[in-house]
């Protein structure tokens, strides 16, 4: 099987054209330059097919004129603007990478000794990272892992969307009922969502009558709560130091943070249903969620983020792509600390990190490790750090090999060796 992956374009040879594009929102800006220096000055490329053809066949033109072979396209790394373009690009005869945006503004300070940002400047500087070979080649998820992307960003807008709301609704009982928030202390929960959005008010408590909010809460939890919790949110209802000025106004608002809270609740979990689905068709993902204490979410996100685990030869180039390659500044006598780079996808870092939280836990694979780094003297942000590293090496031996977890794996084969 042929392997695709992320590497550098270290040759551009005499018979390469290089396209360098300056994207916009509204408008890109495109650079041609051959390697006798013939180029041609920045022009725009607005976003309709017609502009997008037309460029093309500008590309073509100055392909023949200048007798060119090859034609490499490169771009900053950037958010969804590039897409389209991106889209109808990748089915023409053309190479297509990107530049980090840190290389881009190190060649821009040399460009005619000034950081001067401008829509002419930028797409030659662009054009002058690739002929120095810093940019790599783009690997885009298709199919499932495509879609498997798209539901892991779609659940963080929506995650991040239902903590406001969340921390909204919580400011506003604090105002009218601040004792709700001693009793229940999470107001996520479905006892407690259910209790504001039928009897907000301590006044709605306190009609209710102690057995009635007993019975309730004994339901609604599934006996977690019971006759204790029910004399404490009731005592707290009684003497309740909220305010009563504005209440119905404030009630209003609350009903509607809570049926946004419902709404958006429903939506992650739909979110959550489509990644089982997508991941069903990606036969590795069983490899990584053979895992102990790796979730079917955060297994999504990595191959969407990834795209592909099967597309990289060495863990050194997903490392990379996940911001989590090492560097240090030495000098002289002077020994530097080893950080991270964070020049990568700060969301597959981020679930990185979550599992690593989960892996260190008491019956975490990852537990004794973590605690023999801490016993070290190693902080404990970056043991967990080690640990997300550690967990990628894991999740990429897995795949590569086709093979599931095996807790103590090391000494059964010792074991089986002794025999």
């Amino acid at each position: 099987m042929k392997r695709n992956k992320t590497k550098k374009v270290k040759i551009i040879n005499e018979k390469t054209m290089i396209v360098a594009l300056d994207i916009g929102k509204g408008v890109h800006h495109a650079y041609f330059r051959a390697p006798n220096g013939k180029d041609i000055e920045p022009f725009p490329v607005y976003n309709f097919r017609k502009s997008f053809d037309k460029f093309w066949m500008t590309m073509c033109q100055f392909k023949r004129e200048q007798d060119l072979v090859d034609i490499v396209i490169g771009f900053e790394s950037t958010g969804p603007y590039a897409e389209p373009l991106f889209h109808y690009l990748r089915k023409k005869p053309v190479e297509l990478v990107q530049i980090n945006p840190m290389h881009g503004k190190r060649i821009k300070e040399l460009t005619g000794n000034s950081p001067n940002k401008n829509d002419k400047k930028d797409p030659r500087v662009i054009a002058d990272v690739i002929c120095l070979g810093h940019a790599l080649t783009v690997v885009i998820p298709e199919g499932p892992a495509a879609e498997l992307r798209r539901l892991t960003q779609a659940r963080e807008r929506a995650v991040e969307a239902l903590t406001v709301v969340s921390n909204q609704l919580q400011q506003l009982l604090f105002v009218i009922f601040p004792e709700f928030l001693n009793v229940m202390k999470n107001t996520s929960t479905k006892s407690a969502i259910y209790m504001i959005k039928n009897h907000p008010a301590p006044e709605d408590i306190v009609a209710m009558g102690l057995e009635s909010l007993t019975m309730v809460l004994k339901k609604i939890s599934r006996a977690r709560f019971g006759l204790e919790r029910a004399k404490e949110l009731f005592e707290a209802a009684q003497h309740s130091i909220g305010i009563y000025e504005g209440k119905k106004s404030i009630l209003l608002e609350i009903g509607h943070l809570v049926s946004e809270i419902e709404n958006k609740t429903r939506y992650i979990q739909n979110l959550e249903k489509q990644m089982d689905h997508y991941l069903e068709q990606i036969p590795y993902s069983r490899y990584i969620l053979s895992i102990k204490g790796i979730g079917r979410v955060i297994v999504a996100g990595l191959i969407g983020e990834v795209g592909d685990f099967k597309k990289f030869n060495t863990i050194s180039e997903i490392m990379k792509l996940a911001g989590l390659d090492l560097y240090e500044v030495s000098s002289g006598t002077h020994q530097g600390q080893r950080h991270i780079s964070k020049r990568g996808r700060s969301l597959m870092r981020k679930l990185l990190y979550f599992a690593a939280m989960n892996a260190v836990k008491t019956n975490g694979i990852m537990h004794e490790q973590y605690h023999q780094m801490l016993g070290r003297g190693m902080l404990k942000m970056k043991a967990l750090i080690a640990i997300s590293r550690k967990l990628l090496a894991l999740i990429f031996a897995l795949v590569r090999d086709n093979r599931e977890y095996m807790e103590n794996y090391n000494e059964i084969r010792y074991l089986k060796l002794a025999a």
